[in-house]
């Protein structure tokens, strides 16, 4: 899968964090290379030197090799003199001046999508509250590269030219749900907006002829109706949407009021009418 400017955004954002929590000297990371079992580093923060810029990183080789390959967490207290690796990047990381080193895997449906290191120049042990920030900032850039996934997918299944129908459009709807869902989780303002207004176009897709009927439904209403549209209950849509079923419930009541409806599917029913899901 090629590696888009958005994409490498959410690695940049992600390394500064990581510095931040962590008083981390340096970070720096990249994505798979579409087509090819290597790491790309593309971003760098907090380093002296170009060493590291643009280096390919081969799956199996040096710390961030062993990461890919592993698809877990791995650090060294010296890198140059460490057992546990091996030695091809050996002079990119000492011009760099890098002696303890920390690597974690970006891991999107079981696949490594990437590596985000964190380093120290003194050889000391880093310690787990450091590695744990560290895997945080992983979780933050597979978080986004699921969600510009999902995106991706919704948007295929619209300009299918079968167009949408039967099992396949259900598929959609379900997607549709789940984008909505993690787009509320996303922290980046605006990768957020530009997954919602997604969701928008998809659900004005679904019935090319209606119009966003003026409502007034808040977001987290949209977001419970899509929950319901695909048959969740309502802890199962509280569950996904990180809310209480309480809370899911009142949300609900209050769509169905503003709708008009007098049943959950009443409400689903308008609302894709009103065009606001698929």
């Amino acid at each position: 899968m090629a590696v888009d400017a958005a994409e490498t955004v959410q690695v940049r954002s992600a390394l500064v964090r990581l510095r931040r929590v962590t008083g981390l000297p340096v970070a720096f990371g990249g994505l798979v290379e579409s087509g090819r079992p290597q790491i790309r580093i593309s971003e760098l923060s907090g380093t002296a030197t170009t060493a590291l810029s643009s280096l390919a990183v081969v799956s199996g080789s040096g710390l961030g090799g062993k990461v890919t390959a592993l698809a877990r967490p791995c650090a060294v207290t010296d890198y140059s003199a460490s057992r546990q690796i091996s030695h091809e990047y050996d002079a990119a990381v000492a011009t760099e001046g890098l002696r303890s080193v920390l690597a974690v895997p970006v891991v999107v449906r079981r696949r490594v999508r990437g590596v985000l290191y964190g380093a120290l120049r003194t050889a000391q042990p880093l310690g787990d509250r450091t590695l744990s920030a560290a895997v945080e900032a992983a979780r933050d850039v597979e978080q986004a590269l699921v969600a510009r996934d999902e995106a991706r997918s919704l948007l295929t299944a619209v300009r299918e030219p079968s167009g949408p129908a039967g099992a396949a459009w259900e598929q959609v709807r379900e997607a549709h749900g789940a984008l909505r869902a993690l787009a509320q989780r996303v922290e980046d303002v605006a990768l957020r907006a530009e997954l919602l207004d997604v969701c928008g176009r998809l659900a004005g897709a679904a019935s090319p002829g209606s119009a966003v009927g003026n409502v007034g439904l808040s977001p987290r209403e949209v977001d419970v109706l899509a929950c319901v549209a695909v048959g969740s209950t309502n802890a199962a849509a509280a569950e996904r949407l990180g809310l209480r079923p309480e809370t899911v419930k009142g949300y609900l009541r209050s769509a169905m009021r503003k709708l008009g409806a007098h049943s959950r599917w009443e409400a689903v029913v308008a609302a894709r009418r009103a065009g606001l899901l698929p």
